[in-house]
């Protein structure tokens, strides 16, 4: 997929520092990631209703975000049995909480390029069958291989934290 633009953008800067905008937000997502010292969490709704975050390690490839979680994991579990999701972001001069569904990815044609993504960010991720596996990743990611799950998000907000200050919300269509 390409680089989405918002359908709306909302302002919700308190303090006069005006609208964030999405440029911003997205160059700030790009350089942030992969780098695993960038924290990353994924918040899941288990089947009973209560809400669960994980770490993860993640990558902008593409206008999407990626992320990879182990089958036998909470994370994974929960995105099986319901694919709504957030994924919060401490980017440079930003942070950000995207929400929408993540669905896995079996696809070599994504999974390669991603795998050679998280490659450049440090973490020597292979494609292996319809998976990702690597010698080593997160404690909490459980055993390889890990699933590679696209987050196709709807919404966005973003707070800055470093001039131009501001906050915003985008809404963005499926």
């Amino acid at each position: 997929m390409t680089d989405r633009e918002p359908a709306q953008t909302r302002n919700l800067d308190i303090y006069g520092d005006g609208v964030l905008t999405w440029d911003t937000a997205r160059a700030a997502l790009r350089e942030a990631l992969p780098k695993p010292e960038t924290p990353v969490f994924l918040g899941t709704v288990r089947p009973d209703g209560r809400p669960h975050a994980a770490g993860v390690g993640a990558l902008w490839h593409d206008g999407d975000l990626y992320f990879t979680s182990g089958p036998g994991t909470r994370k994974s579990r929960d995105l099986a049995a319901n694919p709504a999701c957030t994924l919060s972001v401490r980017a440079p001069g930003v942070d950000l909480v995207l929400e929408g569904e993540a669905v896995r990815v079996t696809d070599p044609a994504v999974l390669e390029p991603v795998a050679a993504g998280f490659r450049e960010g440090g973490w020597p991720a292979r494609v292996d069958g319809g998976a990702l596996t690597a010698p080593y990743s997160a404690q909490s990611a459980g055993p390889p291989p890990w699933h590679l799950y696209r987050l196709t998000f709807r919404t966005a907000a973003g707070v800055a934290t470093a001039e131009p200050f501001g906050a915003s919300r985008w809404r963005f269509d499926p």
